[in-house]
């Protein structure tokens, strides 16, 4: 009897074992199919508050923090890693970012609990940064929209609004460039207006995915009398009814809003190179200027940005490859 109950324990034991090991197996198995590798799944991925994390990295631009223009290789290589980041293909985006010299790092937003894949250029800790910027993505659902800060600190605090964007729907990716856009020699740093930059690459491979966008601009107060936003579709009108929605929204929060569909506005991104080409691919894309009495607020700043909310809360129930 002893011996049979010695065989029942054993068995037991090695059926408990097996059945563990297939739980982790599924889990694993579970991990991969549904978006990539075990770190873009969350372990490992401290907790952090994400708007700080941004607006600490930015804090140190300056016209003198220095940059330099990236070759074509470099920006082509950043821009595939986010397309890989977005099919749920982190490791297979990491040896891309290594050539270009950049790090991927998973991170977990201390407000929110969403996960957010991190893309950084390693220079930025040194003392000689190239200023080629961050992206975030989104892990926590696919991604649907893009929220883009071409102008951080030199548009002041719109990098802290954009992070407050990002923060505040799902499934979104914020592009922020790395540098004062004075930083460069000539115009080379000003994201907004130039096609050679990662800036310009990741942007051109969500429009390509068929992400719909708001970038982010700021204004002197003067620049537009009376005005606390200046609303406008750049050069296209793929996102009139977004804009309209935006408009809306901002009028409700008690903000001016020029819109530029209705009337002749200062500051309508019309030469803007982004929205050049969401028009060229009928993307929708919001180019919005906010005054600085808007910007270096804190209540108006969050009232901003639950406005501009209102538009990314439906972008994230749509799906781009289904079209409009």
């Amino acid at each position: 009897m002893a011996e049979m109950r010695r065989k029942s324990v054993t068995v037991a034991a090695v059926t408990v074992a097996f059945g563990l090991l297939l739980a982790g197996l599924s889990a694993y198995t579970i991990g991969w199919s549904s978006g990539g590798d075990r770190t873009a799944q969350g372990a490992d991925a401290p907790k952090v508050p994400l708007e700080r994390r941004i607006t600490d990295f930015t804090a140190g631009f300056g016209p003198d923090s220095g940059y330099r223009e990236p070759r074509r290789a470099e920006r082509r290589a950043v821009a595939d890693a986010v397309g890989l980041i977005l099919d749920g293909h982190p490791d297979r985006a990491r040896p891309p970012l290594a050539d270009a010299g950049f790090r991927l790092r998973t991170l977990t937003d201390s407000g929110t609990g969403r996960r957010y894949a991190e893309l950084s250029d390693r220079t930025e800790d040194t003392d000689a940064p190239r200023g080629w910027g961050r992206v975030y993505v989104d892990l926590s659902a696919p991604a649907r929209w893009s929220v883009q800060v071409p102008h951080p600190v030199s548009d002041e605090d719109t990098e802290r609004l954009g992070a407050r964007v990002l923060l505040g729907s799902p499934g979104g990716v914020l592009v922020l460039a790395g540098a004062h856009r004075r930083a460069g020699d000539g115009d080379a740093a000003d994201a907004a207006h130039r096609t050679d930059s990662v800036f310009d690459a990741v942007c051109d491979e969500l429009v390509r995915r068929g992400l719909p966008g708001v970038q982010l601009h700021g204004f002197a107060d003067d620049s537009a009398p009376g005005r606390d936003v200046v609303a406008s579709t750049g050069k296209g009108s793929a996102g009139r009814a977004d804009a309209r929605r935006l408009a809306a929204a901002l009028t409700a929060r008690h903000f001016s809003v020029c819109r530029a569909w209705v009337r002749s506005c200062p500051l309508e991104g019309r030469d803007n190179v982004q929205g050049r080409r969401a028009a060229a691919e009928h993307v929708t894309f919001l180019h919005v200027e906010f005054a600085r009495s808007v910007r270096t607020s804190d209540t108006r700043i969050r009232r901003a940005a639950a406005a501009v909310g209102t538009v990314t809360a439906r972008w994230a129930k749509d799906d781009p490859a289904q079209g409009p």
